[in-house]
């Protein structure tokens, strides 16, 4: 496929009407001084309407995307997103507000069903994790994460607590021990043992030092720590906060709250949890809650309710730990979690729990004949296996599998992540995909399993049913083309 500059033809045009006089005195008024201007037209392509449509019609065609097929990518959480959310982030009195608008004018109310939103929304992330408040503020999962190790660093400050640890399953998120160094801490890596972290290493790395605990849980293999009361209760006793990854909620909601678990702190990602755009389709949110003792330290302004039922932002919080966010956090996406909280409801919310642990163990069962299970027993709502054994016999790699699904019509999983396991492939088929999906799913990965015992060398060319075939990733990143070359 050529690229727009390849198809573009001098004097060529996407658009043929003249300008207005109108246009023409707003061109005069903004011209740049003589000295600022070019000397020549920028080099921008020169194409047609038709073409131009063309292009980029065609481009939208070959992108895989979650509202084109199955995109079982772990740890990622590429449900489907429901179109009436954008329906109402798109409603003018929220898409038309600016976030300079003032509270009070002559008397009159202005901005109070946005901040509305803000503290319903607040009041319905409580129910759900057990917290006892919220910011909005924080614009991403890691973000969010950031914000919480700031507000534990806050606490510790206060009380005068000399710590510098914070410990961190070896099976986590890689932004977790990022946000922890960030804040200032030293990470400290904790063994995992049957899946889960280990609790007896846990507490022979727990001393007076340690800060908190940052955990996944369930975590990054689907399995649900049963420790983790027993961690809790060590943790609290050397008086470490526990932190909880919410990124993984999506298994627990209904039947566990965070806070019922012993977590100190959360941030959720609304985008895994909460039916709103993930990663390109974004932009991000990712709201952090906190038990009592620490909303003191929450980012402010704070939104909060009058004797008389109006709502204002509230700045006297003298130990806030500030702004981590212009205005109020990407108030759209909350907008968007806000509606699908209220579509589903409380048991609704359940049985996005129930569905998405059925499908995980659906998959795990289905396809643990022809693929390695990393731990096979009932997961939660993402299953891990593992192409080490396909390796050692016909030199199929995770990497092979994941490009061979592409030729069959769907987003590779997640590959050699979480790595304590090796050749992983992590699959999360969320609570979104239909029966008929996951079997067409595992009937793709079946032929694959088939094709490594057959035709190992046909899996070492995939794909080849894209555009692009299979990259040097390597060569890639080390030695980068950035621009066209030139012609002779």
């Amino acid at each position: 496929m050529k690229t727009i500059f390849e198809m573009s033809r001098p004097g060529r045009r996407a658009a043929s009407l003249p300008c207005s006089r109108v246009d023409e005195r707003f061109c005069q008024m903004s011209q740049l001084p003589p000295e600022l201007r070019r000397s020549e037209p920028a080099e921008l392509p020169e194409v047609a309407e038709i073409d131009l449509v063309r292009h980029y019609t065609r481009l939208s065609r070959i992108n895989f995307g979650v509202d084109v097929g199955t995109y079982p990518l772990g740890s990622c959480t590429m449900k489907y997103n429901p179109k009436f959310t954008e329906v109402a982030a798109r409603l003018p009195g929220f898409a038309g507000l600016h976030p300079l608008l003032p509270q009070l004018r002559r008397g009159g109310l202005l901005a109070q069903g946005a901040l509305r939103v803000i503290y319903e929304l607040e009041q319905l992330l409580k129910q759900i994790t057990g917290m006892d408040a919220f910011t909005m503020q924080p614009l991403a999962g890691a973000h969010g994460e950031l914000t919480g190790i700031m507000l534990m660093a806050a606490y510790h400050n206060d009380k005068g607590n000399q710590k510098s640890l914070v410990l961190v399953p070896d099976s986590a998120h890689g932004t977790n021990p990022a946000s922890a160094a960030i804040a200032g801490y030293q990470v400290v890596t904790v063994p995992s043992k049957n899946g889960v972290m280990d609790p007896t290493a846990f507490k022979e790395m727990l001393n007076d030092q340690v800060a908190g605990v940052m955990m996944t849980n369930p975590n990054t293999v689907g399995l649900f720590n049963p420790y983790i009361a027993e961690i809790a209760e060590a943790a609290h006793r050397a008086d470490a906060l526990m932190y909880y990854d919410g990124a993984n909620l999506n298994a627990i909601m209904g039947y566990a709250k965070p806070a019922d678990l012993g977590f100190d702190i959360v941030h959720l990602n609304l985008h895994k949890t909460f039916g709103t755009p993930h990663g390109g389709g974004g932009p991000g949110a990712g709201p952090v809650g906190v038990v009592e003792r620490l909303q003191d330290y929450l980012p402010i302004s704070r939104v909060d309710m009058r004797g008389d039922g109006t709502l204002f932002l509230d700045y006297d919080h003298p130990k806030s730990i500030g702004y981590v966010a212009p205005f109020y956090g990407n108030f759209g996406v909350c907008l968007k979690a806000f509606a699908y909280i209220l579509a589903l409801g409380g048991e609704g919310l359940k049985e996005v729990s129930q569905d998405a642990v059925l499908a995980a163990n659906y998959l795990r069962v289905k396809l643990g004949d022809k693929w390695q299970v990393a731990f096979d027993r009932p997961c939660m709502h993402e299953v891990v296996f593992s192409a080490e054994d396909k390796v050692a016999q016909h030199g199929v790699s995770a990497l092979d599998v994941a490009k061979a699904l592409i030729d069959e019509g769907f987003h590779p999983p997640t590959i050699y992540f979480p790595l304590v396991v090796k050749e992983a492939m992590m699959l999360e088929p969320t609570e979104t995909e239909a029966l008929e999906n996951l079997d067409a799913l595992v009937a793709a990965m079946g032929r694959i399993a088939d094709k490594a015992a057959a035709d190992p060398e046909a899996l070492h060319a995939a794909p080849i049913t894209t555009p692009v075939g299979r990259l040097d990733e390597v060569n890639a990143a080390r030695h980068p083309v950035l621009q066209e070359p030139l012609e002779a």
